[in-house]
């Protein structure tokens, strides 16, 4: 007799329903089961020559630390970091020296092709945080440089938080780099208002100067030069061989702007992740805060910018559902073609924030138990986080953000050390108004990088459909499949674990997952798979 393959999950009270989509998509009967497919036009190029980037025109800076001091801890984020047991550290510095801004003469172009000039210069203290493997070697030669983000008034680093575990395994240097004035001395969103360096530890942070935002892109810049340049100090003597620039979501869009005008300037990074960002660019230049009817001298970013078709070092532009549409990020409007130094990645079942990047990380310890707890969370993602400081109305995104973004990450290094470009991907199928996705009979996006999430679904996930009180939006659904809907896809356990294999080995294939966190994702299936045959 058929062992019957029924999804009730004990212990968790789901109660919900399959839904065909929450934003203007369109339903088709397609199988959500088959492999994932990377279909997209071939984009063939030279190989070009990794050089050294020169930091031509850079500022010096005076390095201080390893800082200690104050209450005795680094502030930071929301949660401690405890590298001991991965044979890493983690030291903070102050940088200091004197930072440009920069105007243009002209409107700024939709293009990215920006043309600046040195405006006025003014004195700067901040910090620079340094995670790094203790042994020298275990060091995998690449620094990752993350230009924090202050989008909830406190320093946060979403790129670490989504990828921290690979830069581990990969032996990778990163550097968080307090580029923005609200991380130092306050006034952005009241919410992260404790976080504040020195409002929290007046004693250690006290000493800080940031003079505004319109310093912040040399900031950065300084920030990449003293990694090259003063490596026997921050990074305990290892010496980089490749220097990766990132930003994510509002950092994402500083990043946007920061290729457009300084890249091609200061030659600091071999590469750049582009993560989260939406249509615009970060403003260049504000005398107050670009507020209309604004200050004369103030220098915004069109609504639409791409990224400028001249640049010489490799980008990565790395996007979920919720940043592709909509009216808040839309990044669809702001779309380019691959070329040879840039990719797009569009990840299917993704959110700019998820069940991994709000919690499950911070239990990450490489060792399976974070892929079984985020493949479980397809049956109970949680509704609220930071101990329900946000409150949602519905289980936020528990999708695959965090495997796809490693496998990103690792294939710009490789982009940069080889000259062989990342595979160009399939975009993700929004409605014609890019206010929501085309979707499959399930309630599934179509289109976009796939993987075992979205092609062998335990629940529907999404980026948008999300409401609650503050940055709910940007943290997806997750509508789990009743026992029905999943008895019918998948009649019985053995059922599920060959689709669910089939699928993440196609998605190793296509170079979206790495092989290691495939065998942690087919392991979770397997787990679950046999609990359920057990039933």
């Amino acid at each position: 007799m058929r062992r019957t393959f029924t999804w009730v999950v004990v212990g968790l009270a789901i109660g919900m329903t399959a839904c065909a989509g929450d934003d203007s998509g369109s339903t088709s009967d397609e199988p959500t089961t088959q492999a994932p497919s990377t279909e997209a036009p071939v984009v063939t190029e030279p190989p070009f020559e990794v050089v050294k980037p020169l930091a031509s025109g850079v500022g010096a800076t005076t390095v201080e630390g390893p800082v200690s001091g104050g209450a005795g801890a680094v502030v930071f984020g929301t949660s401690a970091f405890d590298g001991a047991s991965f044979e890493y550290t983690e030291e903070e510095f102050f940088i200091s020296g004197t930072a440009t801004s920069y105007t243009s003469a002209t409107a700024l172009s939709e293009d990215g092709s920006w043309t600046v000039e040195a405006k006025d210069t003014a004195d700067y203290k901040t910090r620079i945080l340094v995670r790094r493997p203790v042994a020298s070697e275990t060091f995998g030669g690449t620094v990752y440089v993350e230009w924090l983000n202050v989008t909830a008034g406190l320093d946060t680093g979403p790129t670490w938080s989504l990828s921290w575990i690979d830069l581990m395994r990969q032996g990778a240097v990163w550097v968080g780099v307090s580029t923005q004035r609200v991380g130092v001395e306050g006034g952005g969103n009241a919410m992260g208002e404790f976080r504040v360096l020195k409002k929290a530890d007046p004693e250690r942070y006290g000493s800080l100067n940031h003079p505004g935002d319109n310093y912040s892109y040399d900031i950065f810049s300084q920030a990449g030069a003293t990694v090259w340049q003063q490596a026997d100090t921050i990074l305990g003597g290892l010496q980089p061989e490749v220097v990766i620039a990132a930003g994510e979501s509002q950092s994402g869009f500083r990043m946007a702007s920061y290729l457009n005008a300084f890249a091609p300037m200061h030659d600091v990074y071999n590469g750049y992740l582009v993560h989260s960002r939406g249509a615009r660019a970060a403003n260049l230049y504000c005398a107050t805060n670009c507020a209309d009817p604004g200050d004369p001298s103030d220098v915004k970013t069109p609504q639409i910018v791409r990224i400028r078709e001249d640049l010489t070092r490799p980008v990565l532009n790395f996007v979920t559902e919720t940043d592709v549409v909509g009216t808040a990020l839309g990044y669809r409007r702001a779309e380019q073609p691959d070329t040879e130094v840039f990719r797009n990645w569009e990840v299917a079942g993704t959110a700019h924030g998820d069940a991994y990047s709000l919690g499950i990380n911070d239990g990450e310890r490489g060792d399976g138990q974070a892929d079984i707890e985020l493949f479980e969370a397809q049956f109970g993602a949680p509704t609220s986080v930071y101990m329900g400081i946000i409150e949602c109305s519905k289980p936020i995104n528990a999708g695959p953000h965090t495997y796809v973004l490693r496998a990103a990450i690792r294939a710009l290094d490789t982009w940069i050390r080889t000259g062989v470009a990342p595979a160009s991907m399939p975009k993700l199928q929004n409605n014609a108004e890019i206010t929501g996705y085309e979707v499959d009979g399930n309630g599934v996006a179509l289109g976009g990088i796939r993987t075992p999430y979205v092609d062998v679904p335990m629940a529907v996930l999404s980026g948008i459909g999300q409401e609650g009180g503050g940055f709910c939006g940007l943290f997806g659904t997750t509508t789990s499949l009743t026992a029905d809907q999943l008895d019918a896809l998948y009649p019985t356990a053995d059922d599920f674990i060959a689709k669910w294999t089939e699928a993440t080995d196609a998605a190793v294939a296509s170079g979206v997952i790495l092989a290691i966190d495939a065998d942690a994702i087919k392991s979770a299936g397997a787990n679950y798979g046999a609990m359920r045959a057990e039933m």
